[in-house]
This record gives C-alpha cells, structure tokens and sequence, in this order.
C-alpha cells in the first residue's frame, strides 16, 4: 500500500489547508474529496482567487442573474458572491471546527484591500464580513500594514478571529505577534472569553526567494549563486524561532491561564515560483509542529504523490543542518541590498 504523505504530515503537527476556493469545487464535492482524502482541514482565500473563480461563471448564473434584476451595484454583488462561496465552505468545514475545538476548519475571507492604509475602516469592513458570513469559522484576512496592526488589535479585542496575511518579515512578524497579544488583553479587559478568539499569522514564503535569488543572480559570484533558494525557508525559520520566544514568559502565561490560544504561524506562498525547485519544497523544508500550512492544489498533490518530511521536530528547526545556511542567507542579504528587517 503506498504511503499516505499527507497523513504524515499531519501527524508532524501540521494543519494542511488550501489555498483556493471556487464555487465549482464546492458545487462537484471536489472540496468534500480533499477533506476526506487529503487530510485538508482548512481554507484560505484572496482577491486573486475569486477573480479566477468568477472567471469561470457557470456556477454563478442564477445568483448574478438575481443580483442583477435587484439592481445591485457591481462592486455589492462581487462581495455578495464571495460571501456566498464562504458561507458554504464553511458549513462544509464546521464538522472539522466542531472536533478540533475550533482550531482548524477555518475560511479565511479578506478585507478590502482598498483599505489596508486606514485602520478604523479596515476593523468596520471585518465586523461587516463577520456579519454577512454568519458563521463561527470565519477567519477575516487583516493584512500586516502599519495601519493594520492596530486594526489587528481591535479586531481581536471584539472577538473577531484574524488571519493577519501578507508578513515578509521577521521584524514585522514581531509586531504583529505584539499586536495579537495586545488584542487579547484588551478582549480580557472587556470580559470575552479568550478561549474562542483564534488567529494564525501569514508569513510567506516562496516570494522571497523570488525577491532575494535576483538579487544573489546580480551579485553573481559562487558564493551569492549557492544561496539561490535558501532565504524563503531560513527567513521562515526564524520566524518560527520568534514565533517559539513569543509565547513563552510570565505575559503570555497570564493569558494562557484565562483560556487564550497561541497564533499559530501559517505558511503562505508555498507553491514553488522556480521550476527548478522541487515541488514541495515549501512543505517538506517547513514541516514544523504547530504550524499551518496553505497550499495550491497542485503542491498538495504534489506533495501527496512525492513529497517527504525533512526535519519536524523542535530542536532540527533551530539547530543542525538548518544553522549554516540561516547564518550564510542572513549574512548575504545586506550585500545584496536586501535588508533583512524589512
């Protein structure tokens, strides 16, 4: 019988979502089969992909005629539809959300990106998300501005569960582990039970290597062309590292004690951009305890046909075969203007 990889990692302590939502898959089971075969557990979403499902118009012929003969504007319809799209997913993923006491079976549905630069307007749109869904496993994508971190805060201090997405950094990453925690004292202040507030944080991956391999191809010496590939996963391991020394201390154990669960770190972008790459190397380098990660279809049947497990126990991911390269990516990156910090 050949190995269930997906099942592996999942008992590594990793929560497989997927990062792709469309009306036909909900409609065909498609969805169903990947909860029930490939042990996905969870949902993300953005802008880009409900542009390629709306694309794709079909199943969406008797809504859009009914919106139209409303007479609603083009911008309340697309959002109608979405929500929709949501609201079934999550019904689909509240037997997951039910068993896992809410830790996974989650859909991720994001604000408007019009307003990442004004806080005030993003923490409305995400009350409002929250309201039209209806659901319990909705998890409203906030993303990592500055104007978002204070909107991450007061999200969560009303309860309301955040996906915070678009991290690059580790420094920023910092700051939005500071503004989660902030958020949940707030919520204690307030007297909302801390136990049903959840939040994952989005650090993404392969658009690094992007960013940083050309780069190390302008630099074009041995050493700097060695590199290529390496920085996605040293910067992510040293955000899992930070993720470990944040929740830790007298500051979250007092929060812990009141019934609050950590943010869990979530692998984003972890379909690879280089065909030069394996395929699953976003997932097998990253298979960290505790943490989630979000993935194209395509690498999670990848990884379920090939992929393999380098390294999920605590001490690999700070020690051994991962220090040299983290050293030598981070020592690299401000020689080829790129800054780690930001």
């Amino acid at each position: 019988m050949a190995p269930d990889r997906l099942a592996g990692l999942a008992d590594a302590g990793v929560s497989i979502w997927l990062d792709d939502l469309t009306r036909a898959h909900l409609v065909s089971g498609h969805l169903r089969r990947l909860v029930d075969d490939c042990h996905v557990v969870g949902v993300t979403t953005n802008p880009t992909i409900f542009a390629a499902s709306l694309a794709r118009p079909e199943p969406y012929d008797p809504q859009i005629r009914e919106l139209a003969a409303d007479g609603v504007t083009v911008g309340d319809a697309v959002r109608r539809l979405m929500v929709g799209d949501v609201q079934q997913a999550c019904d689909l993923f509240r037997e997951v959300w039910e068993a896992t006491g809410g830790v996974d079976g989650r859909v991720s549905l994001e604000v408007d990106p019009a307003l990442a630069g004004n806080s005030e307007a993003t923490v409305v749109d995400a009350v409002s998300l929250v309201r039209a869904v209806g659901r319990p496993n909705l998890s409203v994508k906030i993303p990592a501005t500055r104007a978002g971190l204070p909107a991450i805060t007061e999200a969560l201090a009303l309860g309301v569960d955040v996906n915070v997405t678009l991290i690059f950094s580790v420094e920023r990453y910092r700051a939005v582990m500071a503004a989660y925690l902030a958020g949940l004292e707030r919520a204690l202040d307030n007297g909302t039970p801390l136990s049903g507030i959840h939040s994952v944080a989005s650090f993404f991956v392969s658009r690094v290597d992007v960013e940083v391999d050309e780069r190390l191809d302008k630099i074009g010496s041995d050493d700097a062309l060695a590199l290529r590939g390496m920085a996605g996963v040293a910067n992510s391991r040293l955000a899992y590292q930070a993720f470990r020394d944040t929740f830790t201390g007298p500051r979250w154990e007092r929060l812990q004690a009141a019934g609050a669960r950590v943010q869990r770190p979530l692998w984003a972008s972890t379909g690879v951009k280089n065909p030069a790459y394996p395929d699953t190397k976003y997932v097998s380098e990253l298979a960290l305890p505790g943490t989630v990660n979000t993935m194209p279809e395509a690498t999670l049947k990848a990884f379920a046909d090939h992929g393999s497990l380098r390294g999920t126990d605590d001490a690999q991911a700070t020690a051994g075969d991962w220090r040299r390269p983290r050293r030598s990516s981070t020592r690299w990156l401000p020689r080829a203007s790129i800054s780690p910090r930001s």
